[in-house]
């Protein structure tokens, strides 16, 4: 396993934990409740995605489950915006898993074009 292989999947792990970690901050009301699930779901997703285009079957199929890690980025992303705005929790709460966010899809979106390009 490379080093960059083993670097990406312990971020997303680390990245999984910052959102769960959130989750449990959030308060406990229909709302609350309701963007915490989601964001655990989005959240943790792209760790486990990323782990199933380590297995792909063809450079087509890593292409497609690296997608799918990005729209969950992306879900997770508008996720706590929401969070934000509405202002279940403090900007410094949100701060860091939104900058982890924002690195995590600019590596997948690099990633995936350069997984484009090399299959052409």
């Amino acid at each position: 396993m490379s080093s960059k292989t083993y670097d990406l999947e312990e971020r997303l792990v680390d990245f999984a934990v910052m959102v769960l970690d959130l989750s449990e901050k959030m308060p406990k009301t229909f709302a609350g409740n309701h963007l915490s699930k989601q964001i655990v779901r989005s959240g943790t997703a792209p760790a486990l995605n990323y782990g199933e285009a380590q297995g792909a079957e063809s450079r087509a199929d890593f292409i497609h489950k690296m997608k799918i890690a990005l729209k969950e980025l992306r879900e997770t992303y508008v996720c706590l915006k929401i969070i934000k705005k509405k202002k279940f929790l403090t900007i410094k709460d949100v701060e860091a898993t939104t900058n982890e966010n924002n690195e995590l899809i600019s590596i997948f979106v690099k990633s995936i074009n350069t997984a484009k390009k090399n299959v052409k």
